[in-house]
This record gives C-alpha cells, sequence and structure tokens, in this order.
C-alpha cells in the first residue's frame, strides 16, 4: 500500500551531491504525501467492492478525495499485491503443515526401523552411523520445508487462487534419541553420569518457546503511522548525519564522536528525559569508516532479517521481522518499511539483553547512496509484557552507506538509546555499560568491518598454509570449512544470551567464581540431541585484552588451561586465515601423545577494536575430513566452548561536557578489583557446553552442581596462574 513514504522524484531528493553539505536546504528538503484517515477509509471502501477500478472510478475517487488519478492508481495496484502477498502467507502456512506432518512420519518410521530384526542373525540391522544419519534426516527435512515454501510461492502466483486449506497435524509422540557426543575427558566432567533437571524458566517442556511477538495484529491505520514516524525518523537521522559540532563532539575520555544532549535537545525540541527520570541512561554515539563490500549487498543484508543476524552474531542476538509496511520501488529496497523484533547483546550472562519493537525504513538519499534508520514504535499488544522488562527506547538511528569506486562501502553509523536502569547494572560491566561503549556506534562498525572481511576471504581460492594428513583443502573445502566455523561461532553466542525462553540460574557451590548455568534440550539440525547444560562466568583480570586474546588463541599455551585434552601438547595441523588482523583465522588442532587419536578440535579466533573470541568445539575425525573435502558441513554435529574479552570500559578521566553517555550518576566507579587503578583490564567470560543426557528429565543435585563448579573453578584458576593474576583478581 502506499501510505505516502518516498519523495515526489525518483530516488535521489537529497542535497544533490556530498549529503553531508547543508548549503542547499531547498534542494534537500523532500516532498511527503500523507494519506488521512479519511481518504484510506474511502479508498478501502471502494476496494472491498472494486479491487479494479476502472478510469471513470479513479477520476471519481480523484475528486472525492482531492488526490491525483495517478496516485489512486498506485494505491490499487499496492493494495492488491498486498491482499496477494497475505494470501501467499496463508498458503505457505497450509504447506508448511503438510510438510511438518510428513516430517513426523517420516521420524517415526525411522524409528520404526530401529526395532527392526534382521531375519538372517536375529540382530538388528546393519545401517550408518546412527548420529550422523538422524542429522542427515534433519537436514533433508528442513531442505523439504524450504522447496515447500518456494513452490507454494509460485503456485499461489501462478494458479491466481489460495491452495485448498490443509487439515491439522497431531504431533506425533516421539521418544527421546539417545544420541552420543565427545566427552571433556575422563575426570567426570560431562557425559550420561550427570543427572540433571532442567532449570526453572526453560521452554524445552512446551512444543514451541513463548516469543513476545505471537499475538500482534496490525491495522491499516497502524501503518499509516508507522509510516508518519518512519519518515519523520528520517529527517532527524539525516539531520544527525550532516551535522557536525556543536551537535557532536569528541569526548574527551576515550576520543569517540558523541551527542552533546543540550545542543540535541535545543535542535530537535525535545525535553530532557534523563532529567524528567533519574534512572535513564542516554547513549548517543557516531563513527564511519570503509566496509569490504559494495553498498547494494550491504542494504540487501541489512533488510533481512536472517542475514541480519548472521553479520552480526556477536550483538544481535534474535531479529525477525513481524510486518513489512511498506514493498521497495522498482524491486529495489528504497521505500521498503519493516516492523522488526530485535535483541542485542553484550557477551555475558551478566548482562541482559536488551529489547526492542523498531521500524526500519530505508530510502535511497541519492545515487549510490543509501540510508537505514531504526526507530523504536510501542506495540499497545505488548504494554503489558514491557512493563516488566528493563525500558530501551530508540531514538533515530542507523546508518549511511555510500558506494566507493573500488566495490567498497563507507559506513557511517549513529546509535541513539534511552535505557532505564530498573536494576543495577553489575559492577563487573558499569564501566563498560555507562559509558556508552558496549551498544556503541563504533562497536557496530568495528564488527561489520571484521564480517565483511571473513565474507572476503571466503571468495578467495588461496589454500590454507598448513594442511591436515598433507591433503591440501580445495577451494570448496575451504569453504565448507569456514561454513562449519561460523555456525560454530553462532552457537556459542547464541548460548550466552538464549533468546528461546531459558534463563540462566546461579549455582552456589564450591568454585570461588559466580557460576551461572541453564539447561535445554537440544534439537535443531547440526546440534546433538539431548539435554545441553551450558555454564558460564565472567571474571575480570588485570591483564590488557590483546594479550589475554594472544594467551587463548596460542596452541603452545593451550595446555595451561585446556581440560580437555588433561595438558597434552597441542599441534595446529590446519589454518585458515579469515580476515587481515593475523587474529582472525580458524585453525584445526591436535593433541599430541594421546589416546584420543581420533578427536580434533575445530577453532576460531576473531578480534577487532570491541572485543575478541576464541571459540573451539571437538570434532571426530571424519567429520573434519567431510569438511575439508567440501562436502556439505551442516548436519556435522557442533558443541562449541570458549571465550569472550572485552575491555573494562576504563580509560581514567570523565567524559567532561555534557555528553550522550549519561545516568544517575556522573562519576562512574572503577572495576572491581581495580583499587583505583589508572589502566584498563580485561573482562574475560569462560563458557562450557556439555551434552549431559539423552533423557527427557533427570534432576539438578548436588553432585551436577559440584562437578560444573570444579570444571569452571579449575579452568579459571589455571588462567589466572598462567597470566601471573592474583587469585582474589575475579
Amino acid at each position: 500500500m502506499e501510505y505516502g513514504i518516498g519523495g515526489s522524484g525518483g530516488g535521489s531528493g537529497g542535497s544533490g551531491g556530498d549529503p553531508h553539505d547543508g548549503s542547499d536546504p531547498q534542494r534537500r528538503k523532500k516532498r511527503y504525501h500523507r494519506h488521512t484517515a479519511y481518504q484510506i477509509q474511502k479508498l478501502e471502501a471502494m476496494f472491498k467492492d472494486f479491487p479494479h477500478p476502472d478510469e471513470k472510478q479513479r477520476l471519481q475517487l480523484s475528486r472525492e478525495l482531492g488526490l491525483a488519478p495517478r496516485q489512486i492508481k498506485f494505491w490499487f495496484q499496492n493494495r492488491r499485491t498486498q491482499m496477494k502477498a497475505q494470501h501467499e502467507r496463508a498458503d505457505n502456512c497450509a504447506l508448511r503443515a503438510e510438510n511438518d506432518r510428513i516430517r513426523c512420519e517420516n521420524i517415526a518410521i525411522r524409528e520404526a526401523l530401529k526395532n527392526v530384526i534382521c531375519p538372517t542373525c536375529g540382530g538388528p540391522p546393519v545401517g550408518e552411523d546412527a548420529y550422523f544419519d538422524e542429522q542427515k534426516l534433519r537436514i533433508e527435512n528442513a531442505q523439504l520445508k524450504e522447496e515447500l515454501d518456494r513452490v507454494s510461492s509460485i503456485a499461489a502466483k501462478y494458479i491466481g487462487r489460495p491452495i485448498s486449506q490443509l487439515p491439522p497435524v497431531q504431533p506425533i509422540q516421539l521418544s527421546s534419541l539417545d544420541l552420543s557426543m565427545a566427552s571433556f575427558g575422563a575426570q567426570g566432567m560431562a557425559g550420561p553420569s550427570l543427572d540433571l533437571d532442567l532449570l526453572p524458566g526453560s521452554s524445552s517442556s512446551s512444543t514451541a518457546p513463548h516469543l513476545p511477538f505471537q499475538a500482534i495484529a496490525i491495522t491499516d491505520m497502524d501503518k499509516s503511522l508507522m509510516a508518519d514516524v518512519a519518515t519523520n525518523a528520517m529527517d532527524e537521522f539525516i539531520r544527525l548525519l550532516q551535522s557536525n559540532e556543536p551537535l557532536w563532539v569528541k569526548s574527551t575520555k576515550d576520543g569517540r564522536e558523541v551527542l552533546s544532549l543540550s545542543t540535541y535537545e535545543r535542535l530537535f525540541s525535545r525535553g530532557s528525559s534523563h532529567l524528567k527520570n533519574p534512572n535513564i541512561l542516554i547513549e548517543a554515539s557516531r563513527d564511519s569508516g570503509v566496509v569490504i563490500m559494495n553498498a547494494l549487498t550491504l542494504v540487501d543484508m541489512f533488510m533481512d532479517s536472517k542475514k541480519w543476524v548472521e553479520l552480526f552474531p556477536t550483538i544481535v542476538s534474535k531479529a525477525q521481522t513481524l510486518e513489512v509496511v511498506s514493498s521497495g520501488m522498482l524491486g529495489g529496497q528504497s521505500g521498503t518499511l519493516q516492523l522488526m523484533y530485535e535483541e542485542l547483546q553484550v557477551l555475558s550472562p551478566l548482562v541482559p539483553t536488551r529489547q526492542f519493537y523498531l521500524l526500519r525504513f530505508c530510502q535511497q538519499i541519492e545515487q549510490g547512496s543509501w540510508a537505514i534508520v531504526n526507530v523504536s514504535y510501542d506495540l499497545p499488544q505488548d504494554s503489558q509484557s514491557a512493563a516488566l522488562r528493563p525500558r530501551c527506547h530508540k531514538l533515530p538511528s542507523g546508518c549511511l552507506i555510500q558506494d566507493m569506486p573500488n566495490g567498497y562501502s563507507k559506513v557511517t553509523w549513529v546509535e541513539h538509546v534511552e535505557v532505564e536502569d530498573k536494576t543495577p547494572t553489575h559492577a563487573l560491566f558499569k564501566e563498560l555499560i555507562h559509558s556508552g561503549s558496549a551498544f556503541g556506534a563504533e562497536r557496530w562498525l568495528a564488527t561489520l568491518q571484521r564480517m565483511c572481511e571473513r565474507f572476503a576471504c571466503l571468495m578467495v581460492t588461496a589454500n590454507s598454509t598448513r594442511d591436515l594428513g598433507g591433503v591440501i583443502p580445495s577451494p570448496e573445502g575451504k569453504r565448507s570449512m569456514m561454513k562449519l566455523a561460523q555456525r560454530m561461532v553462532s552457537n556459542f553466542c547464541a548460548s550466552i544470551n538464549p533468546s528461546n525462553g531459558h534463563q540462566w540460574t546461579t549455582l552456589s557451590g564450591l568454585s570461588e567464581v559466580e557460576v551461572r548455568a541453564s539447561l535445554h534440550r537440544s534439537t535443531n539440525p547440526g546440534q546433538p540431541s539431548g539435554v545441553v547444560l551450558s555454564a558460564a562466568t565472567t571474571i575480570w583480570l588485570p591483564v590488557s585484552p590483546q594479550n589475554v586474546f594472544n594467551f587463548f588463541r596460542d596452541e603452545r599455551t593451550r595446555p595451561q588451561w585446556d581440560v580437555l585434552f588433561s595438558g597434552s601438547a597441542i599441534q595446529e595441523v590446519a589454518h585458515i586465515a579469515n580476515g587481515s588482523h593475523p587474529g582472525n583465522s580458524i585453525s584445526v588442532l591436535r593433541a599430541l601423545n594421546t589416546s584420543q587419536n581420533n578427536m580434533l578440535i575445530l577453532q576460531e579466533s576473531c578480534i577487532d577494536s570491541s572485543g575478541s573470541l576464541v571459540v573451539y568445539c571437538p570434532v571426530d575425525l571424519p567429520g573434519i575430513n567431510v569438511a575439508m573435502s567440501g562436502e556439505d558441513p551442516s548436519y556435522i554435529p557442533l558443541l562449541p566452548s570458549g571465550f569472550t574479552i572485552l575491555p573494562d570500559g576504563h580509560h581514567g578521566g570523565d567524559s567532561g561536557g555534557d555528553g550522550a553517555s549519561t545516568s544517575t550518576s556522573n562519576t562512574l566507579p572503577g572495576s572491581i578489583g581495580s583499587g583505583g587503578r589508572s589502566g584498563g583490564g580485561s573482562l574475560i567470560t569462560v563458557v562450557f557446553q556439555i551434552l549431559v543426557s539423552s533423557l527427557p528429565s533427570a534432576k539438578m543435585n548436588p553432585e551436577s552442581v559440584t562437578t560444573v563448579n570444579n570444571l569452571i573453578g579449575t579452568t579459571v584458576q589455571q588462567i589466572k596462574a598462567a597470566l601471573n593474576c592474583p587469585p582474589t583478581s575475579f
């Protein structure tokens, strides 16, 4: 539907030259037409009876509503397109239900085949490895589901009528799959002997996790209002991009570009939220840089919620498009307006996720230049659940993407958020959060630059510098290994702040550190099926993040902390670079002088200015060979563990002026255990994931608590000893 988004011209409508040049405000001003409620009501009434009005009817509407005949024509075209899309979605749901029914039958048949007795020998039939067989089945079913979705879309388009509604499918109750996974050594750290129960807050007992956007109903009046909100947000966002001092100032604390609140409130006639509510924390920052990806590809990825999560796995824990309010013009993204749900995270269980309902609006400013703005949108249906979580409101934020001649893009990023601190920020993260660095523009841009480098390396055909068993991987093998490692990192990040209803529970035990744990039942393709325990703790160490990162990624120092191979020497047998920084790489590691010759370690390390990760996972030799040969690695089971390393946010001095990061107190305390130090340390989160049982439920007993605490506590003690840190520095 046309709700007046976009100007009267083509796609430019900007300044006509440099988007930061404010010398010609008349050329920069766009003309918008917003339909009134009365006009929309009359158009909807006509559409109900005459979805294809003739020229006479369009002229009559034009006179009654004061709109041009061309506007009437386009409105009806867009409305018909919208109705067609609604029918397609209904047909997709019907086909998806049918596919689910087939999938359940498929799994039920395979379960029955397990009980077939061989008539020759009286024993079970000989077949493929049960675990990989099940994983392949899940991948095949997922591919079938995608194929049905594609076919349903084509059918709805060419048949011209909805597909018959299929009957509801009754779920088939299946027994839990007893699948095995490599245990963490022989010290009783993992394995079926752990009799754990699902922790409170876990959603595994239900058929589907509760999602906060299941019951949202959006009316045409809502869409009209959304269009107005998005248009105004885009206007403000462009002004924020084009302005410099005194609106944007350099922070004397860390040199970041932050917003002057007094200037912003004066220019945009906004009240002082942090003065009305002393618990409001305002974060606003801006940064720009060059990205190794062309602008059109970036725009398409930003407007696709699935690709958005893949592009920012360390920041975005969940994103979903709830409604496409307006589609782009001429098949492009310019003019696209979406209602989205999004959760943002810091990689530690000590920091709660930030949840937003927001409008994302894309507009081409001029040739080769696109602006994408995000702004919070409060839904009445969400008012009850919103009262139970910290209030996070995103003011006009987003990015300007400009094409460069060499195929790169210049990206200018703006983040502007109001956060109400209903619960105190954990002391370890107070400096990082209150400085605005945890969710600031610098972190978004640094992550984008690193991930785009990774995608560029994925397309390079050069081989790895070290090979496995004398076999140099082909370009297809390299891409397969990189895809496997990317899935491992995404799984690891999702385990730290799970967005599927699982909650962290603090374990009280023998460890000197605070351990938090979560249990969930894993059923996704590419993950071991059963009950998985995630345990994590965050500590502070007086060591620079770069030195901590080098310590974890170096295979020569790995025996000092790794409990997987009980201190055995480690050899790197394969190495793939995935960025310009030497720390951005994928490795295959092998333990020497150990009985576990068939078990290897897949590891990815990545670092940028906002922090770093070292993620690893045991993978058996056949699985590595599958990936190295270029075959599809989707069914290879992964249960990653690892470390996140963040700067503690302490730079010394104060922010000065009236910068954008402000709260109830202008004095930010030092980090835990710092003793008034002047330098910065590291916030290290240690995460372990262990397959503990294939049973549907069990009990959390004292032995389980002791095992998890010992695992985390021993690892932390070994890290501190290796880095010469005092035992109390956590």
